[in-house]
């Protein structure tokens, strides 16, 4: 299997496939992104919280799930294959060099080696297992250095056009007390790549959920919020069947 590709084992019949595609931090040894280990630990690099938050959630639940397994510096696995920032050469303030002066030939060879192993991997899995709802799993950071206004929203829900599971879900967590944004602190529709290409290209529910990274940076949050959010996702699940 491919390194861009963690599996997590579950039962197709609880109708749930959760999707984490920067859930690693991990950089291939061949690769020299030029950034420094502190930055590689940071948001920039990885979705803090996130893996272990997507292992609670698929034990409660008894679903399997696919969690991206390099660094979204290596590669941003929620990305279209020709967008611009598929192989960052900068984010949120910091330069990553080893990816600057990249040409055509060896960003191909990064994009057959990752991005296009992961997203079969979830084309045959979606297509073998045939969820009832698509679970996006993605943390955000409560400031960022090139925008610093402070987010207050302890989970995201997002989406674009296909608003099914989002409409379930939002409700659910306003009424535990959560604070939700909608469609906040980013836009589904404009950052939405992988529930575009394996939810609404083929008609199936997914939702999307960002939690505040400081929310879920240790073992106490991740089993705190793993416990406030499998209901919900449970909820949505059920009234979408």
């Amino acid at each position: 299997m491919s390194q861009a590709i963690v599996a997590i084992p579950g039962d197709a019949r609880s109708g749930l496939l959760l999707i984490g595609d920067h859930a690693s931090d991990h950089v291939p040894p061949d690769i020299d992104l030029g950034v420094p280990a502190a930055v590689m630990r940071a948001h920039v690099a990885v979705d803090i919280g996130v893996a272990p938050l997507a292992r609670a959630l698929c034990a409660t639940l008894g679903c399997p799930g696919v969690l991206g397994g390099v660094s979204r510096l290596v590669i941003d696995l929620n990305r279209e294959e020709d967008a611009p920032g598929l192989i960052p050469a900068a984010s949120d303030g910091h330069v990553v060099a080893g990816n600057a002066g990249l040409d055509a030939i060896a960003r191909a060879a990064r994009i057959d080696r990752f991005w296009r192993p992961y997203h079969a991997h979830l084309a045959e899995t979606i297509a073998r297992t045939r969820p009832a709802l698509l679970i996006s799993l993605h943390s955000f950071t409560p400031r960022l250095a090139t925008a610093p206004e402070p987010r207050p929203w302890e989970i995201g829900i997002l989406y674009n056009r296909d608003e099914r599971a989002a409409r379930i879900a939002i409700p659910l967590l306003e009424q535990a007390g959560i604070v939700t944004g909608d469609n906040l602190p980013y836009s589904g529709k404009v950052l939405n790549a992988t529930m575009n290409a394996h939810g609404e290209a083929g008609g199936i529910p997914y939702l999307g959920i960002e939690v505040r990274q400081d929310l879920i940076g240790d073992a106490a949050g991740v089993a705190l919020w793993a416990e406030r959010i499998a209901p919900v996702i449970a909820a949505t699940r059920d009234r979408l069947r």
